[in-house]
């Protein structure tokens, strides 16, 4: 049985959404944009390798699949992790969460040509969620030329995370493993890679504060360690596009974070931009029910998991 995605979708929204505040916090302590993405990396692996020995989900050997993890974890997780938080050192996280609900149409972009089309139904939600966040964010008040370089580099970032999605949906979905096992193998590649450049290109680590060392932890283990498991089950169940959507609820989460943390207000297009965003989600789901996401057909649980849906082994 197809897994209700919704309760899964809201709660990596969340989670998520409250990860853009975690980083700018992060990095206004001091704490330089490598060491953030590796610090989260390797929280988040510890996390998710403690998860994988309780719920005794078998690794994958396959030297295919560890392959296919390293290329995803480049374009989910390296780069990405590097590059919000570059940007998150010139620009507010707020900002930073509208140029993250771009994901969805780069992830269009790098899906045409691939199994997955999204329809006019769910061409019309994204068209409409982008308008909403865009509505949210109050972006007719401009940009100064300082902000540039930082919206350029979350642009990137989405870009990548664009690309990530449809290769996820590509390589690793298909794969008769639980989501647990490979979100453990994608961000354990992440960390390695991360590993072998953060300290030679950006220095030693050092201490920033106990409430930036605890930011980091949650970012790592709970942003980035259970938020991907929640990721890999959302794309399994409600198919790429759909996964992709969770980005225009991003910034609903963060303005409102921002509005109780930071004391930032809250305007009118913020009501109206998230009605808009809600209605584009409705729009993103798929028209009946009973219908398998993205012509996907349950072949088997994943291991030691009988609600994980598993696409046919021939889309890897």
């Amino acid at each position: 049985m197809v897994r209700q995605w919704w309760p899964g979708f809201v709660l990596l929204s969340v989670i998520w959404g409250a990860s853009l505040a975690l980083i700018k916090v992060a990095v206004d302590a001091g704490v330089p944009p490598l060491w953030v993405a590796l610090w989260r990396c390797v929280l988040g692996a510890v996390a998710l390798w403690t998860i994988l020995a309780v719920r005794r989900e078998p690794v994958p050997r396959e030297p295919r699949v560890w392959a296919h993890s390293a290329a995803v974890a480049v374009l989910l997780n390296a780069v990405p992790f590097v590059l919000f938080p570059l940007g998150e050192t010139r620009i507010s996280s707020v900002l930073a969460g509208l140029w993250n609900a771009c994901t969805p149409l780069f992830t269009l972009l790098f899906t045409l040509g691939t199994g997955e089309r999204p329809g006019p139904r769910r061409a019309a939600g994204l068209g409409l969620g982008f308008a909403g966040v865009l509505v949210v964010l109050g972006v007719w008040r401009g940009f100064g030329a300082g902000e540039l370089a930082g919206s350029l580099a979350c642009l990137g970032a989405a870009c990548c995370y664009g690309a990530g999605f449809a290769c996820t949906r590509r390589f690793l979905t298909g794969l008769p493993y639980g989501a647990t096992s490979l979100a453990t193998l994608q961000i354990s590649c992440a960390a390695v890679e991360l590993a072998l450049v953060t300290p030679a290109a950006a220095g030693a680590p050092h201490w920033p504060g106990a409430g930036a060392a605890l930011c980091l932890l949650v970012l790592g283990a709970l942003g980035t360690g259970v938020a991907y498991i929640l990721n890999l089950t959302l794309v399994r169940t409600a198919g790429t596009t759909v996964a992709a959507t969770v980005t225009y609820v991003i910034p609903l989460w963060s303005t409102a974070l921002g509005a109780l943390l930071l004391a930032e207000p809250v305007h009118w297009n913020t009501v109206v931009g998230g009605l808009l965003v809600v209605g584009a989600v409705a729009l993103t789901r798929a028209p009946a029910a009973s219908r398998h996401p993205d012509g996907a057909r349950p072949v088997g649980a994943g291991v030691g998991r009988s609600s994980e849906l598993v696409a046919p082994p021939g889309d890897s």
